[in-house]
């Protein structure tokens, strides 16, 4: 697999010792057990804190707050290499790394990054990302979650819909709307912890794909949250989680070029096994094609996560290219799991084999962290930007 070469740049030493390092993990410590978790939908906690240790939970999380200190492009390699052997594993450190912990890190005061980010950049704690309701999805702006002050306080109510560690995790930061008047200038964003009364977590379950990834529901009854905890200004909250998107975008980008990077390996091993009509399936140019585009479509749709992970780590504008790159990585990764299933015909239906499990879990990567039609919608307001 060439993975070295780009658009001008050539990965260094470290990053691909980086990306070994990932690499043998998943092997190790995640392939034995992928089909136990998925059924049994677990989500394996004991790993997250296996991989805590190695600094993958707080890849871009500096040093001083127990992070890594790593780039964006370092993250998304290790993301990448889970994903090949796991996409529900990839899913929940793409999540932790960007999300709950990043949006604090990011936008927060010191008094929460050494509450929540020291603690959660170690995999000591996890925490999930309030965003989604149950009528607020594509359209955040419409959040139905409020937050009133009351003297040192806002009293939240409302509920969160398909929050990755939300159960798992102890931690959460939540958009509520503060000023109703205002509309998407109204939404705030705070950190809470499950030791406030009133704020509860239930699992949701029996998921098509990514079933060992921690997914539930919150729900907040009158919970009491300190004015400390508000992050940021009020009214900020809509546009902090714009941007908290911009770079969630690439992981789940490098997500998807990691399961269709495993759903090609698979492809081209039982190419070379099955026979049919006296030869290889690999032999047969019909099989051939489908492998050919696979690779390519891979290939590409890496070079465009490279490519956004390397602008957003130069501090140069990313957004544009950072939706490129999820919108074409998990359009090609559906097709490369489904191309998959079909070359391993009859036998890629069956749990046997890995590809049904890629298969299952690639759909979700069109759909989270902004849809297909998203995607679409934001690369085409950056050109439009550009014109004007």
């Amino acid at each position: 697999m060439e993975t070295t070469s780009g658009f001008g740049f050539q990965l260094t030493e470290e990053q691909e010792a980086i990306r070994t390092a990932a690499r043998e993990f998943a092997e190790n410590e995640i392939r034995p057990y992928v089909m136990e978790w998925d059924e049994k939908e677990e989500f394996p906690r004991e790993l997250f804190r296996k991989m805590g240790e190695l600094g993958f939970l707080g890849m871009v999380i500096p040093t001083e707050y127990n992070g890594a200190g790593m780039g964006y492009l370092e993250y998304a390699i290790v993301v990448e290499e889970i994903a090949r052997v796991c996409p529900s594993v990839a899913l929940g450190v793409a999540a932790h790394n960007g999300l709950c912990m990043m949006h604090i890190y990011r936008f927060g005061s010191e008094e929460l990054r050494q509450k929540y980010v020291t603690s959660m950049a170690t995999g000591e704690e996890l925490g999930g990302w309030g965003l989604t309701e149950p009528n607020a999805g594509s359209d955040a702006g419409g959040t139905q979650t409020t937050a009133v002050r009351d003297g040192d306080h806002y009293i939240l109510n409302g509920s969160k819909n398909f929050i990755t560690h939300g159960y798992a995790g102890n931690f959460a930061l939540v958009m509520a709307m503060t000023d109703p008047d205002k509309g998407k200038k109204g939404i705030s964003a705070f950190a809470i912890d499950k030791s406030m009364a009133g704020y509860s977590a239930a699992k949701q379950g029996n998921k098509v794909g990514m079933r060992a990834s921690d997914t539930s529901t919150l729900t907040f009854d009158n919970v009491r949250v300190p004015a400390s905890h508000l992050v940021g200004a009020e009214g900020e909250g809509f546009v902090q989680a714009l941007k908290i998107l911009d770079g969630g975008r690439i992981s789940i980008a490098a997500l998807s070029v990691g399961l269709a990077q495993g759903a090609f390996e698979a492809a081209m091993k039982y190419s070379r096994q099955r026979v049919q009509f006296g030869k290889p399936i690999g032999d047969q140019q019909g099989i051939q094609m489908k492998l050919a585009k696979m690779s390519m479509n891979v290939d590409a749709a890496r070079m465009l996560t490279y490519k956004a992970a390397a602008l957003r780590d130069a501090g140069k504008p990313f957004g544009k290219e950072a939706s490129q790159a999820k919108l074409f990585a998990s359009e090609i990764c559906v097709q490369a799991a489904e191309e998959a299933v079909q070359v391993h015909g009859g036998y890629g239906y069956i749990k046997e084999y890995p590809v049904e499990k890629l298969w299952r879990d690639s759909k979700l990567l069109t759909i989270g962290e902004g849809t297909s039609e998203v995607q679409k919608m934001v690369i085409s307001r950056h050109l439009i930007s550009e014109i004007a």
